[in-house]
């Protein structure tokens, strides 16, 4: 398939979100170091201000840890409630722009402007335009990254973090991506990285170097996706109004494991990102789902369900080891292993693929 270098894509990314809307509702709070959730003891940083950023703090990091790097830090207890607010408030104004909206959670999207409502020729305008127009009707501040591709749009929104617009253009692409560090890949994590680096890999133009098959044979189905993306092959459609029925994370094994010792470590690192990912998306299920492939690729899935939200790590760390642990002697190697939280509080616009693969860190 030809890429269509026609699209106009807008990905906007909301500044430190619950910490902005946090500083912004109690000017006690700004210009200082705060994290919204967590707290010194139990429980874990959804999103931390630029100003303990600076100190290293950054979200889905253990409370005490976070006040170990910052001493001055400021817990917030988070407020959903307001956050979804002002995110659907954002949505319209998005909506004034354009009906191709992809929401990936409360805080980030990508748009598609090729058509636009208001007919502006050029997407950079809409993104400046839905920058100030944020700015003014909210008081935050957003990123945006602009370009005629999803993963180009995505790399481009972090580039200029705070309040930052980005453009790159299909005749910069190339050069771009060949200068792009391997790490700043939108896709590639810590482990794939250092596997990257150890093959030699540490920009986009070490990676371009090899071909399809030999990345398909380092890095499976993810090696050839590597193999477009660093030639700004991305052909992904803006996908708006597509039903969510659980959310998920999932990790697949560089070589496979058997040790119950090694794959409750593996699940305890799982339910850190499982759980920063239904507190972001504000969804919590009344299912949770232990999803293993074994070696010899057969799938197998336990489910424990209760009449409730179940809303707290704790829960969902206790339901999450004893499925591991009562069906143990179903599996021997297993390849892949991940958790799954269904029958939602809500069911929400998003990607059909509702499972997020991830590196360990």
């Amino acid at each position: 398939m030809d890429t269509d270098y026609s699209r106009k894509i807008v990905h906007i990314d909301m500044d430190a979100f619950y910490a902005s809307v946090e500083q912004r509702d109690n000017p006690s709070l700004q210009g200082k170091a705060i994290a919204v959730g967590g707290g010194e003891r139990r429980g874990v940083t959804t999103t931390a201000s630029y100003e303990a950023r600076k100190y290293g703090v950054r979200s889905a990091m253990p409370g005490w840890q976070a006040k170990k790097l910052c001493p001055h830090i400021i817990f917030v207890k988070p407020r959903f409630d307001t956050y979804k607010e002002v995110s659907n408030h954002i949505r319209q104004i998005f909506k004034t722009y354009t009906d191709i909206i992809e929401p990936l959670s409360l805080d980030e999207a990508f748009l598609d402007v090729t058509f636009n409502h208001k007919d502006i020729p050029f997407a950079m305008y809409v993104a400046d335009e839905i920058m100030s127009k944020v700015k003014s009707e909210t008081g935050l501040t957003c990123s945006a990254g602009v370009s005629y591709c999803k993963f180009l749009a995505k790399v481009a929104s972090g580039f200029k973090k705070p309040n930052g617009l980005t453009i790159i253009r299909p005749l910069d692409a190339e050069k771009f991506l060949e200068a792009l560090p391997i790490k700043d890949f939108f896709g590639v994590g810590k482990v794939t990285a250092l596997k990257m680096s150890n093959l030699g890999i540490q920009y986009g133009a070490d990676l371009k170097k090899f071909t399809k098959i030999e990345l398909a044979q380092q890095f499976g189905k993810m090696g050839r996706f590597y193999y477009d993306i660093v030639r700004g092959i991305d052909n992904r459609p803006v996908q708006a109004n597509r039903v969510r029925k659980s959310l998920g994370v999932e990790r697949t094994f560089n070589n496979d494991v058997n040790s119950l010792a090694q794959i409750e470590d593996i699940v305890l690192k799982i339910i850190d990102k499982f759980f920063e990912r239904l507190t972001k998306a504000e969804n919590f299920g009344r299912t949770i789902t232990l999803k293993i492939k074994t070696n010899d690729f057969k799938t197998l899935t336990r489910s424990h369900s209760e009449d409730y939200y179940i809303k707290d790590k704790e829960s969902i760390t206790r339901i999450a080891l004893k499925l591991l642990e009562d069906n143990s002697k179903d599996f021997d190697l297993i390849r892949l292993i991940g958790l799954t939280a269904s029958n939602l509080e809500r069911e929400i616009d998003d990607k059909p693929n509702s499972q997020m693969s991830f590196d360990l860190k």
